[in-house]
């Protein structure tokens, strides 16, 4: 947790006053008992009224002062912390935007989010704690036991046997308690997923009538992080207790011997008083330690996961002296290219090597997990290839020489799964084009066969989009996730299997209108259907991550056995001729 605090060196000037304000805000607390045992020594016993009166009247500057000082370091460790807060969720976004698709696989998307926010939140907490209690508790402790031997050094044995004492039940109490904490966390990740898979899978749920299974998922997990937060709390629930316990036993122990003295006329009444304050301040001190003992091992662990993130290196990263892309715009080559998800078994794709020319359709078709997707999501390097896996070269040049703002600056990317965000649908194009006018939007719009239907909604251009899309249709995000790509008139056009919602009138109307726009651009098409790559120049048949063929669509018909079993497979003798 130590680590994280580099982030408060922006917030020093804040930091420095809650030290400040917390270290006279002690030094008046500590004063306080001194000034109230001479009012009883010497005003009430004696019977010196304006004393009384005086030194009444100098402890309510000092408990005023005291409060002003107390409202002052409140505010300002609030602002530190919060603004450490504010910076540590920041550089942790910052960090996760720079992850290839490898890293958030490692992780997984609901635990960067948990550890984004519950985590960070964690953190911050405590720190508001820590800036006022570092100072607070053991000035209070220090200042409270000179003060308290000060004035009755014959009652001084029962503190040095009351602290030990405390210190020992806080440790026993907290070493049984803080191994949960971190199990905890995780256990609040499981809970986080659980839910997150419940509610964006909603559609699916309900279709297949498994509400009452996914209720007892998130049960069994929500059971299950219940059961551990019951088991610390309760550990940790012995603690306040146990403190109550030695105070008052310690109470008890002081009035009893200090009676003696005072029936002895060795101790006078105020200075009993004074004592008793002072012990008090003492195990207040010690109180608030304990309560730092039950935070500190939940933000620790909280900590070690933010730092977890932090510390992780994306594997996919700029060249130190990155190469313009300087040649043909638009040319893809792929040389023998190899690639292999971490862990697994064998490749996903192996000695992939073709040549993709601006003007020019490649599609690429195959079956079901033969590489497909994986290989169009090398261009953007989303993932890389592997050492020594052959090159994938855009414009001439390799594209781990090319820094990742320039490359995907030159790719109009279309996602196998649709995307949109909250927002209008205006907002969602230009999210392709910041600075897209109005007539380039239409334009996206027209070309991709969704204008129809965006002038039917109410608002037209700028109707809402729900989060996620969840007001249009899938066949209408498709349209929507290619009109973004469009209006970025990129060098290089990928379509990840982008047509699959969309009906065949609209699909062979979409494809028309594109082939109009993208004359001078290089396109890849991943599909599943054969009448989407029929007009290809190019059709690359994967299977099992090689290439089994690559030719035209009446090539591959004379001479290919699984593009024609693909194609048999969708389409008469008569449509596939």
């Amino acid at each position: 947790m130590i680590r994280l605090f580099r982030f408060l060196k922006l917030f020093w000037i804040p930091v420095a006053g809650v030290l400040l304000f917390t270290f006279f805000q002690t030094l008046s607390e500590l004063y306080l008992p001194t000034l109230m045992a001479d009012i009883v020594d010497k005003g009430i016993v004696q019977g010196d009224i304006p004393y009384i009166w005086r030194i009444g009247g100098v402890m309510l500057l000092i408990a005023a002062g005291g409060t002003a000082f107390s409202i002052f370091a409140s505010y300002l460790s609030s602002k530190a912390a919060a603004g450490f807060g504010r910076t540590v969720r920041e550089k942790v976004f910052g960090h996760v935007a720079n992850f290839s698709l490898q890293e958030f696989d490692k992780i997984g998307t609901s635990s960067l989010i948990n550890r984004t926010t519950n985590d960070i939140t964690q953190v911050q907490q405590v720190l508001n704690m820590m800036l006022r209690m570092m100072v607070m508790a053991p000035m209070m402790c220090i200042g409270g036991i000179f003060m308290a031997v000060t004035k009755e050094p014959g009652l001084s044995w029962i503190i040095m046997i009351i602290i030990p004492v405390l210190a020992l039940s806080i440790y026993g109490i907290a070493r049984k308690g803080i191994p949960y904490f971190k199990v905890l966390q995780t256990k609040l990740d499981k809970l986080n997923l659980v839910l997150r898979e419940g509610l964006t899978g909603i559609r699916v749920i309900r279709s297949f009538n498994r509400t009452a299974y996914e209720s007892g998922r998130f049960g069994e997990a929500n059971e299950d992080l219940t059961d551990t937060a019951i088991r610390v709390n309760k550990i940790m629930a012995l603690m306040m207790p146990a403190m109550m316990l030695i105070m008052n036993m310690a109470t008890i122990a002081i009035l009893w011997f200090g009676g003696l003295k005072i029936e002895e006329g060795t101790i006078m009444i105020g200075s009993l008083m004074a004592f008793i304050q002072y012990v008090m301040q003492i195990m207040f001190s010690l109180i608030m330690v304990s309560m730092m003992f039950v935070m500190i091992p939940r933000a620790q662990a909280s900590a070690v996961r933010i730092n977890e993130v932090l510390d992780m290196e994306a594997t996919i990263h700029n060249p130190e002296h990155a190469a313009p892309a300087a040649g043909q715009a638009g040319n893809v080559e792929f040389q023998n290219v190899s690639f292999s998800y971490p862990g697994a078994e064998k490749p996903a794709l192996s000695n992939i090597s073709f040549h993709a020319a601006p003007g020019e359709i490649t599609a690429i078709i195959g079956g079901t997990g033969s590489g497909k997707s994986t290989l169009v999501s090398l261009i953007p390097r989303f993932y890389d290839i592997n050492q020594d896996g052959g090159r994938l070269l855009i414009n001439g040049v390799d594209v781990r020489d090319i820094s990742q703002e320039e490359l995907r600056s030159k790719i109009g990317f279309v996602p196998q799964r649709a995307v949109l965000f909250s927002g209008t649908i205006a907002d969602n194009i230009k999210y392709g084009k910041e600075d897209a006018t109005e007539e380039e939007i239409r334009k996206a719009a027209e070309t991709a066969q969704a204008a129809e239907f965006i002038s039917r909604m109410e608002g037209g251009y700028e109707a809402a989009i729900s989060q996620g899309g969840s007001n249009v249709s899938g066949g209408q995000k498709q349209r929507l996730s290619i009109a973004r790509a469009l209006v970025r008139r990129p060098e290089i056009y990928v379509f990840d299997d982008s047509f699959s919602a969309l009906d065949f009138k609209t699909d062979a109307k979409l494809r028309a209108a594109l082939k109009q726009e993208t004359t001078e651009s290089t396109v890849l098409i991943v599909a599943q259907r054969v009448s989407t790559v029929m007009d290809a120049d190019r059709i690359i048949v994967l299977d099992d991550g090689e290439i089994v063929g690559m030719g035209t669509h009446r090539e591959l018909m004379a001479a290919n056995q699984i593009y024609q079993e693909i194609v048999s497979s969708q389409l008469s003798e008569e449509e596939s001729a």
